[in-house]
Protein backbone atom coordinates (compact mmCIF):
# COMPACT_ATOMS: atom_id res chain seq x y z
CA UNK A 1 0.00 0.00 0.00
CA UNK A 2 1.13 3.67 -0.88
CA UNK A 3 0.15 6.57 1.59
CA UNK A 4 0.49 10.13 -0.01
CA UNK A 5 0.93 13.10 2.84
CA UNK A 6 -0.81 16.10 1.66
CA UNK A 7 -3.98 16.87 -0.01
CA UNK A 8 -2.46 20.27 -1.75
CA UNK A 9 -1.75 20.23 -5.47
CA UNK A 10 1.17 18.47 -5.42
CA UNK A 11 0.22 15.33 -2.96
CA UNK A 12 -3.13 15.08 -5.75
CA UNK A 13 -0.57 15.40 -8.54
CA UNK A 14 1.29 12.65 -7.07
CA UNK A 15 -2.07 10.62 -6.45
CA UNK A 16 -3.05 11.02 -10.39
CA UNK A 17 0.50 9.65 -11.24
CA UNK A 18 0.59 6.96 -8.34
CA UNK A 19 -3.39 5.85 -9.67
CA UNK A 20 -2.17 5.69 -13.39
CA UNK A 21 1.22 3.68 -12.66
CA UNK A 22 0.57 0.15 -12.93
CA UNK A 23 2.71 -1.05 -10.53
CA UNK A 24 1.22 0.92 -7.79
CA UNK A 25 -1.86 -0.44 -5.93
CA UNK A 26 -3.91 0.55 -2.94
CA UNK A 27 -3.29 3.94 -2.64
CA UNK A 28 -4.50 6.32 0.05
CA UNK A 29 -4.00 10.40 0.64
CA UNK A 30 -4.46 11.25 4.00
CA UNK A 31 -4.78 15.51 4.60
CA UNK A 32 -4.73 17.11 7.95
CA UNK A 33 -6.79 19.92 7.29
CA UNK A 34 -10.76 19.79 6.42
CA UNK A 35 -10.43 20.31 2.81
CA UNK A 36 -8.47 19.51 0.09
CA UNK A 37 -6.38 22.03 -2.61
CA UNK A 38 -3.88 23.20 -0.31
CA UNK A 39 -2.98 26.83 -1.12
CA UNK A 40 -4.81 26.83 -3.67
CA UNK A 41 -8.49 28.73 -2.85
CA UNK A 42 -11.17 30.33 -4.76
CA UNK A 43 -13.74 32.55 -3.46
CA UNK A 44 -16.53 34.40 -4.73
CA UNK A 45 -17.80 38.20 -4.17
CA UNK A 46 -21.13 38.92 -3.81
CA UNK A 47 -21.12 40.59 -7.40
CA UNK A 48 -19.67 36.94 -8.71
CA UNK A 49 -16.23 38.01 -8.75
CA UNK A 50 -13.66 35.78 -8.23
CA UNK A 51 -11.05 36.20 -5.59
CA UNK A 52 -7.89 34.07 -5.09
CA UNK A 53 -6.21 33.37 -2.12
CA UNK A 54 -2.96 31.74 -3.75
CA UNK A 55 -2.41 31.42 -7.39
CA UNK A 56 -4.66 32.31 -9.85
CA UNK A 57 -2.31 31.63 -13.26
CA UNK A 58 -0.15 29.15 -14.60
CA UNK A 59 2.75 29.74 -17.08
CA UNK A 60 2.12 27.81 -19.81
CA UNK A 61 5.97 27.48 -20.86
CA UNK A 62 8.46 25.04 -20.59
CA UNK A 63 8.47 21.32 -20.45
CA UNK A 64 6.70 21.49 -17.02
CA UNK A 65 3.99 23.87 -18.80
CA UNK A 66 3.63 21.38 -21.54
CA UNK A 67 3.02 18.36 -18.50
CA UNK A 68 0.56 20.56 -16.77
CA UNK A 69 -1.43 21.10 -19.86
CA UNK A 70 -1.37 17.02 -20.31
CA UNK A 71 -2.86 17.01 -16.68
CA UNK A 72 -5.57 19.84 -17.68
CA UNK A 73 -6.28 17.74 -20.98
CA UNK A 74 -7.10 14.81 -19.66
CA UNK A 75 -9.31 16.23 -16.69
CA UNK A 76 -11.39 17.22 -19.48
CA UNK A 77 -11.29 21.13 -18.22
CA UNK A 78 -10.05 22.42 -21.60
CA UNK A 79 -13.65 24.09 -21.82
CA UNK A 80 -12.77 25.84 -18.47
CA UNK A 81 -9.38 27.28 -19.99
CA UNK A 82 -9.09 31.35 -19.99
CA UNK A 83 -5.87 32.51 -21.25
CA UNK A 84 -3.50 35.34 -22.29
CA UNK A 85 -1.19 34.83 -25.18
CA UNK A 86 2.19 37.10 -25.32
CA UNK A 87 0.54 40.15 -26.94
CA UNK A 88 -1.83 40.33 -24.02
CA UNK A 89 -1.56 43.22 -21.80
CA UNK A 90 -0.83 41.66 -19.47
CA UNK A 91 2.14 40.10 -21.34
CA UNK A 92 3.42 43.62 -22.50
CA UNK A 93 2.94 45.82 -19.15
CA UNK A 94 4.18 44.29 -15.79
CA UNK A 95 5.24 47.31 -13.73
CA UNK A 96 7.77 48.40 -11.19
CA UNK A 97 6.62 50.89 -8.47
CA UNK A 98 9.64 52.64 -7.14
CA UNK A 99 10.56 56.53 -6.35
CA UNK A 100 6.18 57.03 -5.93
CA UNK A 101 6.05 56.32 -9.75
CA UNK A 102 5.16 52.99 -11.99
CA UNK A 103 7.67 51.92 -14.28
CA UNK A 104 7.06 49.34 -17.10
CA UNK A 105 9.52 46.96 -17.81
CA UNK A 106 11.19 46.83 -21.32
CA UNK A 107 8.74 44.27 -23.25
CA UNK A 108 10.55 44.64 -27.16
CA UNK A 109 13.73 44.58 -28.53
CA UNK A 110 14.03 48.27 -29.26
CA UNK A 111 13.10 48.86 -25.64
CA UNK A 112 16.77 47.29 -24.55
CA UNK A 113 18.58 50.20 -26.85
CA UNK A 114 17.15 52.37 -24.47
CA UNK A 115 16.94 54.24 -21.29
CA UNK A 116 14.90 53.52 -19.21
CA UNK A 117 12.97 55.20 -15.90
CA UNK A 118 14.44 51.57 -13.91
CA UNK A 119 18.03 51.90 -14.89
CA UNK A 120 21.00 54.22 -15.47
CA UNK A 121 21.60 52.75 -18.54
CA UNK A 122 20.34 50.67 -21.32
CA UNK A 123 20.12 47.10 -21.30
CA UNK A 124 22.46 46.63 -24.30
CA UNK A 125 25.46 48.18 -22.48
CA UNK A 126 24.83 45.29 -19.95
CA UNK A 127 26.91 43.47 -22.57
CA UNK A 128 30.10 45.36 -22.03
CA UNK A 129 28.86 45.13 -18.24
CA UNK A 130 29.39 41.71 -18.20
CA UNK A 131 32.10 41.44 -20.46
CA UNK A 132 34.44 43.20 -18.19
CA UNK A 133 33.36 41.83 -14.68
CA UNK A 134 35.91 39.32 -13.65
CA UNK A 135 34.78 35.90 -12.94
CA UNK A 136 34.11 34.44 -9.46
CA UNK A 137 34.16 30.97 -8.80
CA UNK A 138 31.39 29.70 -6.19
CA UNK A 139 29.14 26.93 -5.95
CA UNK A 140 26.79 29.06 -5.18
CA UNK A 141 25.66 32.69 -4.45
CA UNK A 142 22.64 34.75 -4.04
CA UNK A 143 20.81 35.87 -6.85
CA UNK A 144 20.85 39.50 -5.82
CA UNK A 145 24.99 39.58 -5.52
CA UNK A 146 25.26 37.69 -8.99
CA UNK A 147 23.00 39.92 -10.84
CA UNK A 148 25.31 42.89 -9.20
CA UNK A 149 28.29 41.57 -10.07
CA UNK A 150 27.38 40.66 -13.67
CA UNK A 151 24.88 43.13 -14.84
CA UNK A 152 25.14 46.34 -12.52
CA UNK A 153 23.62 47.14 -9.39
CA UNK A 154 20.54 49.06 -10.78
CA UNK A 155 19.23 45.75 -12.56
CA UNK A 156 19.78 43.80 -8.93
CA UNK A 157 18.07 46.45 -6.94
CA UNK A 158 15.19 47.30 -9.27
CA UNK A 159 14.37 44.62 -11.70
CA UNK A 160 15.63 41.12 -10.19
CA UNK A 161 14.85 42.51 -6.52
CA UNK A 162 10.95 42.81 -6.80
CA UNK A 163 10.92 39.67 -9.53
CA UNK A 164 11.81 37.36 -6.67
CA UNK A 165 9.22 39.27 -4.23
CA UNK A 166 6.81 38.12 -6.70
CA UNK A 167 7.64 34.65 -7.47
CA UNK A 168 8.17 33.38 -3.84
CA UNK A 169 7.93 37.00 -1.52
CA UNK A 170 11.53 36.19 -0.82
CA UNK A 171 14.55 38.63 -0.65
CA UNK A 172 16.87 38.00 -3.55
CA UNK A 173 19.71 38.91 -1.10
CA UNK A 174 18.68 35.33 0.12
CA UNK A 175 17.80 33.64 -2.60
CA UNK A 176 19.71 31.17 -4.47
CA UNK A 177 20.95 32.37 -8.14
CA UNK A 178 20.17 28.72 -8.99
CA UNK A 179 16.66 29.31 -8.19
CA UNK A 180 15.79 31.51 -11.31
CA UNK A 181 19.10 31.91 -13.23
CA UNK A 182 20.74 28.42 -13.18
CA UNK A 183 21.69 28.38 -16.59
CA UNK A 184 23.33 31.90 -16.53
CA UNK A 185 25.34 31.13 -13.19
CA UNK A 186 26.40 27.90 -14.91
CA UNK A 187 27.48 30.04 -18.08
CA UNK A 188 29.48 32.10 -16.17
CA UNK A 189 31.38 29.47 -13.91
CA UNK A 190 31.83 27.62 -17.16
CA UNK A 191 32.92 30.44 -19.67
CA UNK A 192 34.01 33.59 -17.58
CA UNK A 193 30.94 35.73 -18.51
CA UNK A 194 27.17 35.17 -18.94
CA UNK A 195 27.39 36.35 -22.64
CA UNK A 196 30.43 34.19 -23.32
CA UNK A 197 28.69 31.00 -21.76
CA UNK A 198 25.13 31.94 -23.77
CA UNK A 199 27.56 32.33 -26.99
CA UNK A 200 29.38 28.63 -26.67
CA UNK A 201 26.30 27.27 -26.09
CA UNK A 202 24.57 28.36 -29.27
CA UNK A 203 27.46 27.52 -31.37
CA UNK A 204 27.36 24.30 -29.67
CA UNK A 205 23.59 23.48 -30.79
CA UNK A 206 24.74 25.07 -33.98
CA UNK A 207 27.48 22.92 -35.15
CA UNK A 208 26.59 19.58 -32.55
CA UNK A 209 30.03 18.38 -32.21
CA UNK A 210 29.79 18.58 -28.25
CA UNK A 211 29.76 15.29 -26.58
CA UNK A 212 28.27 16.65 -23.99
CA UNK A 213 25.42 18.17 -26.40
CA UNK A 214 24.54 14.60 -27.95
CA UNK A 215 24.15 13.38 -24.52
CA UNK A 216 22.04 16.53 -22.89
CA UNK A 217 19.97 15.86 -26.34
CA UNK A 218 19.64 11.98 -25.67
CA UNK A 219 18.68 13.16 -22.31
CA UNK A 220 16.32 15.83 -23.16
CA UNK A 221 14.48 13.30 -25.44
CA UNK A 222 14.03 10.78 -22.95
CA UNK A 223 11.99 13.67 -20.97
CA UNK A 224 9.71 14.40 -24.22
CA UNK A 225 8.95 11.36 -24.22
CA UNK A 226 7.47 11.27 -20.84
CA UNK A 227 5.95 14.76 -20.87
CA UNK A 228 4.04 13.78 -24.10
CA UNK A 229 2.69 16.93 -26.64
CA UNK A 230 -1.34 16.73 -26.03
CA UNK A 231 -3.93 18.22 -28.44
CA UNK A 232 -3.63 21.63 -25.64
CA UNK A 233 -0.34 21.66 -25.58
CA UNK A 234 0.22 22.15 -28.95
CA UNK A 235 -2.45 24.56 -29.33
CA UNK A 236 -0.18 26.94 -26.47
CA UNK A 237 2.72 26.36 -28.25
CA UNK A 238 1.35 27.42 -31.35
CA UNK A 239 -0.85 30.46 -29.86
CA UNK A 240 1.90 31.61 -27.81
CA UNK A 241 0.38 31.48 -24.89
CA UNK A 242 1.90 33.12 -21.18
CA UNK A 243 -0.01 31.79 -18.72
CA UNK A 244 -4.06 30.13 -18.64
CA UNK A 245 -6.45 29.98 -15.40
CA UNK A 246 -9.65 28.61 -15.60
CA UNK A 247 -13.13 29.86 -15.47
CA UNK A 248 -14.59 30.19 -11.85
CA UNK A 249 -11.09 30.15 -10.38
CA UNK A 250 -7.98 27.61 -10.14
CA UNK A 251 -9.39 25.68 -7.29
CA UNK A 252 -11.21 23.91 -9.91
CA UNK A 253 -7.96 21.88 -11.08
CA UNK A 254 -7.49 20.50 -7.40
CA UNK A 255 -10.76 19.74 -7.15
CA UNK A 256 -11.14 17.75 -10.56
CA UNK A 257 -8.45 16.03 -9.62
CA UNK A 258 -9.60 14.97 -6.60
CA UNK A 259 -12.79 13.78 -7.89
CA UNK A 260 -10.68 12.15 -10.68
CA UNK A 261 -8.43 9.93 -8.48
CA UNK A 262 -10.96 8.98 -6.27
CA UNK A 263 -12.98 7.71 -9.29
CA UNK A 264 -10.14 5.01 -9.89
CA UNK A 265 -10.03 3.67 -6.35
CA UNK A 266 -7.68 6.10 -4.58
CA UNK A 267 -8.81 6.66 -0.72
CA UNK A 268 -8.96 10.15 0.12
CA UNK A 269 -9.57 11.29 3.66
CA UNK A 270 -9.25 14.74 5.32
CA UNK A 271 -8.61 15.61 8.92
CA UNK A 272 -6.11 12.83 8.83
CA UNK A 273 -2.79 14.35 10.61
CA UNK A 274 0.12 12.08 10.52
CA UNK A 275 2.04 12.19 13.43
CA UNK A 276 4.93 9.83 13.19
CA UNK A 277 6.31 8.05 10.42
CA UNK A 278 8.58 4.78 11.34
CA UNK A 279 10.47 2.82 8.95
CA UNK A 280 10.94 -1.12 9.71
CA UNK A 281 12.92 -3.51 7.28
CA UNK A 282 9.69 -4.80 6.18
CA UNK A 283 6.69 -1.91 6.65
CA UNK A 284 6.25 1.83 7.40
CA UNK A 285 4.26 2.60 10.76
CA UNK A 286 2.28 5.93 10.70
CA UNK A 287 0.36 7.34 13.54
CA UNK A 288 -2.42 9.38 12.11
CA UNK A 289 -4.44 10.87 14.84
CA UNK A 290 -3.26 8.74 17.33
CA UNK A 291 -4.01 5.27 15.36
CA UNK A 292 -1.07 3.14 14.20
CA UNK A 293 -1.69 2.60 10.32
CA UNK A 294 1.08 0.48 7.89
CA UNK A 295 1.90 0.79 4.56
CA UNK A 296 5.12 -0.03 2.07
CA UNK A 297 5.71 3.23 1.10
CA UNK A 298 4.84 7.00 1.41
CA UNK A 299 5.42 10.33 -0.96
CA UNK A 300 5.31 12.78 1.23
CA UNK A 301 3.96 16.12 -0.01
CA UNK A 302 4.44 18.12 2.96
CA UNK A 303 6.07 21.32 3.95
CA UNK A 304 9.77 20.33 4.42
CA UNK A 305 9.61 21.62 8.02
CA UNK A 306 6.35 19.54 8.49
CA UNK A 307 8.23 16.10 7.41
CA UNK A 308 11.18 17.01 9.77
CA UNK A 309 8.67 16.36 12.65
CA UNK A 310 7.82 13.28 11.59
CA UNK A 311 10.98 11.71 10.83
CA UNK A 312 12.64 13.34 13.89
CA UNK A 313 13.10 10.72 16.57
CA UNK A 314 14.32 7.80 14.04
CA UNK A 315 16.22 10.05 12.02
CA UNK A 316 17.10 13.22 12.92
CA UNK A 317 20.24 14.15 10.60
CA UNK A 318 17.36 13.93 7.84
CA UNK A 319 14.99 15.77 9.64
CA UNK A 320 17.57 18.14 10.40
CA UNK A 321 18.08 19.22 6.87
CA UNK A 322 14.73 19.07 6.45
CA UNK A 323 13.64 21.50 8.97
CA UNK A 324 16.98 24.03 7.48
CA UNK A 325 14.64 24.94 4.34
CA UNK A 326 12.74 28.24 5.81
CA UNK A 327 9.44 29.40 4.87
CA UNK A 328 7.85 32.97 4.28
CA UNK A 329 3.95 34.16 5.22
CA UNK A 330 2.72 36.40 3.05
CA UNK A 331 -0.57 38.33 3.49
CA UNK A 332 -3.10 38.38 0.81
CA UNK A 333 -5.88 40.85 0.40
CA UNK A 334 -8.07 40.32 -2.46
CA UNK A 335 -10.02 43.96 -3.55
CA UNK A 336 -12.96 44.67 -5.88
CA UNK A 337 -13.67 48.13 -6.63
CA UNK A 338 -16.95 48.95 -8.96
CA UNK A 339 -16.41 49.79 -12.71
CA UNK A 340 -12.49 50.09 -14.75
CA UNK A 341 -10.56 51.87 -11.68
CA UNK A 342 -6.90 50.79 -13.25
CA UNK A 343 -4.73 53.69 -15.04
CA UNK A 344 -3.76 51.06 -17.51
CA UNK A 345 -4.23 47.67 -18.39
CA UNK A 346 -1.18 45.29 -17.11
CA UNK A 347 -0.14 42.27 -15.10
CA UNK A 348 0.00 43.93 -12.08
CA UNK A 349 3.46 45.75 -10.29
CA UNK A 350 6.09 44.60 -7.94
CA UNK A 351 7.81 46.51 -5.56
CA UNK A 352 11.49 46.51 -4.69
CA UNK A 353 12.55 45.81 -1.07
CA UNK A 354 14.52 48.90 -1.15
CA UNK A 355 11.14 51.19 -1.65
CA UNK A 356 10.47 49.97 2.70
CA UNK A 357 7.00 49.40 1.45
CA UNK A 358 4.76 46.53 3.45
CA UNK A 359 3.42 45.54 -0.29
CA UNK A 360 5.52 42.92 -2.35
CA UNK A 361 2.90 43.57 -5.19
CA UNK A 362 -0.09 43.67 -6.43
CA UNK A 363 -2.05 41.91 -9.10
CA UNK A 364 -4.69 43.08 -11.62
CA UNK A 365 -6.28 39.93 -12.03
CA UNK A 366 -9.33 41.62 -13.79
CA UNK A 367 -7.05 42.46 -16.64
CA UNK A 368 -5.74 38.79 -16.55
CA UNK A 369 -9.80 37.89 -16.66
CA UNK A 370 -12.32 40.75 -17.18
CA UNK A 371 -15.62 41.31 -15.62
CA UNK A 372 -17.80 44.18 -14.58
CA UNK A 373 -15.65 45.16 -12.04
CA UNK A 374 -11.55 45.94 -11.24
CA UNK A 375 -10.55 43.11 -8.91
CA UNK A 376 -6.86 43.36 -7.41
CA UNK A 377 -5.13 41.30 -5.26
CA UNK A 378 -2.38 42.70 -2.66
CA UNK A 379 0.59 40.56 -1.55
CA UNK A 380 2.01 41.71 1.69
CA UNK A 381 4.84 41.08 3.72
CA UNK A 382 7.11 37.53 2.83
CA UNK A 383 10.54 38.23 4.21
CA UNK A 384 9.61 41.48 6.27
CA UNK A 385 6.12 39.68 6.90
CA UNK A 386 7.10 40.53 10.81
CA UNK A 387 9.21 43.51 10.45
CA UNK A 388 5.77 45.22 9.23
CA UNK A 389 2.89 43.32 10.90
CA UNK A 390 4.60 42.05 13.83
CA UNK A 391 4.16 37.85 14.72
CA UNK A 392 -0.25 37.85 14.53
CA UNK A 393 -1.79 41.13 13.08
CA UNK A 394 -5.29 41.70 13.16
CA UNK A 395 -7.04 41.25 9.44
CA UNK A 396 -8.32 44.33 9.81
CA UNK A 397 -4.64 45.64 10.21
CA UNK A 398 -3.85 43.86 6.94
CA UNK A 399 -6.83 45.21 5.05
CA UNK A 400 -6.55 49.34 5.85
CA UNK A 401 -2.61 48.66 4.84
CA UNK A 402 -3.43 47.35 1.69
CA UNK A 403 -6.47 49.55 1.13
CA UNK A 404 -4.33 52.40 1.81
CA UNK A 405 -1.27 51.46 -0.20
CA UNK A 406 -3.26 50.13 -3.55
CA UNK A 407 -5.32 53.26 -3.60
CA UNK A 408 -2.62 55.66 -2.96
CA UNK A 409 -0.14 54.27 -5.84
CA UNK A 410 -2.90 53.66 -8.48
CA UNK A 411 -4.40 56.90 -7.60
CA UNK A 412 -7.80 55.49 -6.53
CA UNK A 413 -10.52 57.46 -4.97
CA UNK A 414 -13.01 54.88 -4.53
CA UNK A 415 -13.88 52.69 -1.58
CA UNK A 416 -14.04 48.78 -2.56
CA UNK A 417 -17.21 47.18 -2.94
CA UNK A 418 -15.96 44.17 -1.77
CA UNK A 419 -12.51 42.54 -0.16
CA UNK A 420 -10.99 38.93 1.25
CA UNK A 421 -8.24 38.85 3.88
CA UNK A 422 -6.00 35.71 4.29
CA UNK A 423 -2.41 35.10 5.99
CA UNK A 424 -1.35 32.52 4.43
CA UNK A 425 1.48 31.24 6.98
CA UNK A 426 4.43 29.27 6.11
CA UNK A 427 3.51 29.22 2.48
CA UNK A 428 6.49 29.74 0.09
CA UNK A 429 9.51 27.87 1.13
CA UNK A 430 12.35 29.97 0.50
CA UNK A 431 15.21 28.07 -1.87
CA UNK A 432 18.29 30.09 -0.05
CA UNK A 433 21.85 29.92 -0.91
CA UNK A 434 23.02 26.39 -0.28
CA UNK A 435 19.13 24.89 -0.95
CA UNK A 436 20.42 22.36 -4.15
CA UNK A 437 23.23 20.93 -2.23
CA UNK A 438 20.85 20.88 0.96
CA UNK A 439 18.37 18.69 -1.35
CA UNK A 440 21.14 16.41 -2.90
CA UNK A 441 22.13 15.85 0.38
CA UNK A 442 18.34 14.57 1.54
CA UNK A 443 17.93 12.79 -1.49
CA UNK A 444 21.51 10.88 -0.85
CA UNK A 445 20.48 10.22 2.74
CA UNK A 446 17.10 8.15 1.67
CA UNK A 447 18.71 6.77 -1.01
CA UNK A 448 21.73 5.18 1.31
CA UNK A 449 19.61 4.18 4.20
CA UNK A 450 17.01 3.00 1.29
CA UNK A 451 13.77 4.30 3.17
CA UNK A 452 10.85 3.75 1.07
CA UNK A 453 10.28 7.87 1.13
CA UNK A 454 10.18 10.10 -1.83
CA UNK A 455 9.26 13.65 -1.74
CA UNK A 456 7.36 16.86 -3.70
CA UNK A 457 5.86 19.68 -3.39
CA UNK A 458 7.33 23.38 -3.70
CA UNK A 459 10.12 22.61 -0.54
CA UNK A 460 12.40 21.12 -3.49
CA UNK A 461 12.85 21.36 -6.94
CA UNK A 462 10.55 24.75 -7.69
CA UNK A 463 8.01 26.74 -6.18
CA UNK A 464 5.61 27.56 -9.19
CA UNK A 465 2.23 25.18 -9.73
CA UNK A 466 3.96 23.67 -12.60
CA UNK A 467 7.25 22.90 -10.87
CA UNK A 468 5.52 21.32 -7.82
CA UNK A 469 2.82 18.99 -10.31
CA UNK A 470 6.42 17.61 -12.34
CA UNK A 471 7.97 16.69 -8.79
CA UNK A 472 4.63 14.78 -8.15
CA UNK A 473 5.50 12.88 -11.33
CA UNK A 474 8.78 12.22 -10.28
CA UNK A 475 8.14 11.51 -6.65
CA UNK A 476 6.09 8.57 -8.12
CA UNK A 477 8.79 7.26 -9.96
CA UNK A 478 11.32 7.87 -7.52
CA UNK A 479 8.93 5.90 -4.93
CA UNK A 480 8.36 2.58 -7.41
CA UNK A 481 12.43 2.34 -7.80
Amino acid sequence: MTVILGGGISGLSAAYYAVNDARLSSIILLEASSRLGGWIRSRSSPSGAIFEQGPRTIRAFGLPGKNTLNLVEDLQLNDKLIHADLNHSVAKNRLIYMDKALHVLPNTLKGIFKTVSLLDRPLINRIWTDLRAPKVSKEDESIHSFVQRRLGQDIADNCISPMICGICAGDAREISVNFLLKSLFEAEQKHGSIVKGLVVKQLKKFFSKSKDKNNTAKNNADIKLAVRSSTLAKRAQNEHWMAWGLQGGLEQLPLTLADYVKSRGVIVQTEKKCEKLTFKSDRIELSVNGDLQECSRVISSLCAKDLAELLQEQHPRLSAELKAIPTVTVGVVNLEFQGDVLPLQAFGFLVPPKENLPLLGVIFDSCVFPGSSTVLTVMMGGAWFEKYFGPNPSKEQLLTTAISHTKNILQIEEEPIAYNVAVLKDCIPQHVVGHNARVKRIHDYISAHHIPLALCGSSYQGVGLNDVILSAKQAVRDVVK
